[in-house]
């Protein structure tokens, strides 16, 4: 079963359901990129890893915890091309989170590689700080960041309402980007992570969602089209 929402589902934002979406959505991105790809590149899925200190009532409870990203580096030197990364939760919510987003960044940055950076979450803090006085409101981005151009940012953007992005994704100067539609990676995430058959859209959102009450009132009144189909 599809997800109920035209982009993308607030439902997976819970703790534990965006650690098995996020999986699968990196995941969908590899297999999606890949067909676009010439053999000048070669496609990878990496991980980083780091330990997330939580309190529990007087110690600390110490979790190691890992992200997976994807990066695209050219065959014949094993040069960085372009790292795709999704924000997670606790890049948004932890001091140690945020640090090992940024920390994977930087040393993108400091290899000359384009970033693409997907952010489809609502609570704590984004990642990129770049000004919205031009921008239309939006709820999801996507932020593209070119070699030898900093703090200039290609962004694409969604709303809950709409459809995720199609964007393009950079690879060498000399090279022409490859396209990606975002929205097909997600219902591939989706369908292979089972969330229509776990998800119970009769319940209340994640307390985590941090959405507008306009937001809110269209959430209710979408859901309650979508039961009489």
């Amino acid at each position: 079963m599809p997800s109920p929402f035209p982009g993308m589902d607030p439902f997976l934002e819970e703790p534990h359901r965006w650690l098995l979406f996020r999986h699968q959505f990196v995941t969908g991105l590899y297999q999606v990129l890949l067909p676009g790809l010439v053999d000048r590149y070669r496609a990878r899925v990496c991980s980083r890893g780091f330990t997330l200190e939580l309190p529990l009532f007087t110690s600390v409870q110490r979790d190691p915890h890992s992200e997976e990203h994807i990066e695209l580096r050219d065959r014949s030197d094993g040069q960085l091309v372009t790292l795709i990364d999704v924000v997670s939760i606790v890049n948004r919510t932890t001091a140690t989170g945020r640090e090992a987003y940024l920390e994977t960044r930087q040393l993108a940055e400091a290899q000359g590689a384009a970033l693409v950076e997907i952010d489809l979450l609502t609570q704590g803090t984004g990642m990129l700080d770049y000004p919205r006085e031009n921008l239309p409101e939006f709820d999801y981005a996507v932020t593209v960041t070119r070699p030898g151009t900093p703090g200039r940012y290609e962004i694409y953007t969604a709303t809950l309402q709409k459809r995720l992005p199609k964007f393009r994704v950079p690879l060498a100067p000399d090279d022409r980007d490859t396209a990606l539609e975002l929205q097909d990676v997600f219902r591939r995430a989706y369908d292979l992570g089972g969330f229509g058959a776990s998800i119970d859209y009769n319940s209340d959102l994640p307390p985590e969602v941090k959405f507008s009450n306009a937001n809110h009132q269209w959430i209710d009144s979408w859901l309650t089209q979508q039961k009489r189909r």
